[in-house]
């Protein structure tokens, strides 16, 4: 799992609430427990204007021009900007699998379904929680201001927009479990292997203990 330190990201807004994660990744892609194959076609009813299936090659079918992720101002954006109840909707861990591959590091939204929202952190992505009055400011610089970029510092805690127009600061919580293992870009697996010798030490004195069970 990649690490999280800090983002110095454009920022991309999608200004829709209960965004569910059929919407982030159409029920038609998950044919595949592998991580990788999902960017492409993140948002995919919403970015293109016919229906995707497996196998298509997507530089050849209609974008949707109105679809804010095809502006060409938010091409290579790494923090998604959203709104309440984010990620609701099925438990599919593709849907964070899809965004991370598709770009984003962080997402900023007023609240976030609760099974997505520990799928994030099992996956490397940073869901962060701010107060509708502050995603509302958000929304309103980056529309105004092309190339818009948020500082996201993990260690602090904090997201730090540029001093033109407003140079605000805002703080977010996150377990200390949860910044540890993104800042180590550990997941559950990798935070097992950190007791890799005690797991062999307890396996071979069980052979010795209980060889008729090996």
């Amino acid at each position: 799992m990649k690490a999280f330190q800090e983002l110095n990201g454009l920022v991309a807004p999608l200004d829709r609430a209960n965004v569910d994660t059929d919407a982030i990744i159409p029920k038609q892609f998950l044919r595949s427990i592998k991580r990788t194959g999902y960017g492409e076609n993140c948002f995919d009813a919403w970015r293109y204007l016919d229906r995707g299936d497996v196998g298509m090659d997507n530089s050849k079918r209609p974008l949707n021009p109105d679809f804010s992720l095809n502006q060409d101002r938010y091409q290579g954006a790494e923090i998604l900007l959203t709104r309440k109840n984010f990620g609701c909707g099925s438990s599919r861990e593709h849907a964070p699998w899809a965004l991370d591959e598709y770009g984003f590091r962080a997402i900023i939204a007023p609240s976030f379904a609760d099974i997505f929202f520990n799928n994030c952190y099992k996956n490397g992505l940073l869901p962060i929680v701010l107060s509708e009055e502050k995603v509302d400011t958000l929304f309103s610089e980056v529309e105004n201001n092309i190339g818009y970029r948020l500082l996201i510092s993990l260690p602090e805690q904090t997201v730090t927009t540029p001093s033109t127009p407003s140079g605000q600061v805002f703080n977010f919580d996150i377990t200390e479990h949860r910044k540890y293992c993104l800042l180590n870009g550990l997941d559950e697996i990798g935070l097992t292997l950190q007791n890799s010798d005690e797991i062999k030490a307890f396996e071979d004195k069980r052979k010795q203990q209980f060889p008729w069970m090996f």
